[in-house]
């Protein structure tokens, strides 16, 4: 897990700092379009990690999570392939490899709308987590790269620097993303009431319900329904409706001083 400071011109406040504040932002489809594991696949190609029969496979995968969402068959299969990927390599081969595609593949394809939303919270002196279900490599390049707190991720079972093929704990989806992140509220102190969350899936109903400011960003339709009837904010990548969600991060950080 990686920890980065937050930037220097970032206005923090003292009263944060011993209880602090968390944001919590999903990765696939809300802070990038599309699943950050077709960015992996191709960046594994070019490296001769995967075949061009995985390649073809992962489009339609990815295709197909741009139009209706994640479900469990989806992350069943990408855990398969990416335990296969990860087998045998070393963790300085990932760490380059996840470098690498942040580089050339991700970085120009962020919603720079809720990357602007990470600055905020940012400057109003909250701690920015990354909360994915992507391997825990590529969510801590991520946080890096951007300037975050920390991540979250998933994580794979290595012995002496080389990854064995297997887990090193659950798939961080749906149920299992929340208790890492409620592990991780308890251990900062952080109130979970004054905590954010931002995402767009359903599959994350448990992680928005835990804090006091679920946000959810171009839901799919179950969590749109979820959120109408809990009378949640919607976040919609407009002009408009990001000026909206800056203002409530400033508002809600006011009033909570």
């Amino acid at each position: 897990m990686a920890t980065i400071e937050p930037p220097s011109d970032s206005t923090v406040d003292p009263a944060a700092v011993n209880t602090p504040v968390i944001a919590f932002f999903d990765v696939d489809n809300t802070l990038l379009r599309g699943a950050s594991i077709w960015h992996v696949a191709i960046g594994a190609w070019r490296r001769g990690m995967l075949s061009p029969r995985d390649i073809w496979r992962f489009f339609w995968q990815q295709r197909t999570f741009i139009k209706v969402g994640e479900n469990m068959g989806h992350l069943s299969d990408i855990k398969e392939k990416a335990l296969r990927l990860i087998e045998g390599k070393t963790q300085a081969e990932i760490r380059s490899l996840s470098e690498d595609i942040f580089d050339r593949r991700i970085k120009q394809r962020l919603w720079p709308e809720t990357v602007a939303l990470t600055k905020e919270h940012l400057a109003q002196g909250h701690q920015v987590w990354i909360v994915s279900a992507t391997a825990s490599e590529v969510a801590d390049v991520f946080a890096h790269r951007l300037g975050l707190t920390g991540a979250l991720g998933t994580r794979f079972e290595s012995r002496d620097g080389v990854y064995t093929g297997a887990l090193e704990g659950p798939v961080m989806h749906a149920q299992d993303k929340a208790d890492a992140s409620i592990a991780l509220a308890s251990k900062l102190k952080a109130d979970p009431a004054e905590c954010w969350a931002y995402s767009d899936s359903s599959n994350d109903i448990p992680l928005l319900t835990f804090v006091g400011h679920p946000v959810v960003v171009n839901p799919d339709h179950g969590l749109h329904a979820h959120a109408t009837k809990h009378d949640w904010p919607v976040m919609r990548l407009n002009p408009s409706s990001i000026k909206e969600a800056r203002k409530r991060v400033r508002r809600e950080s006011r009033r909570a001083r």
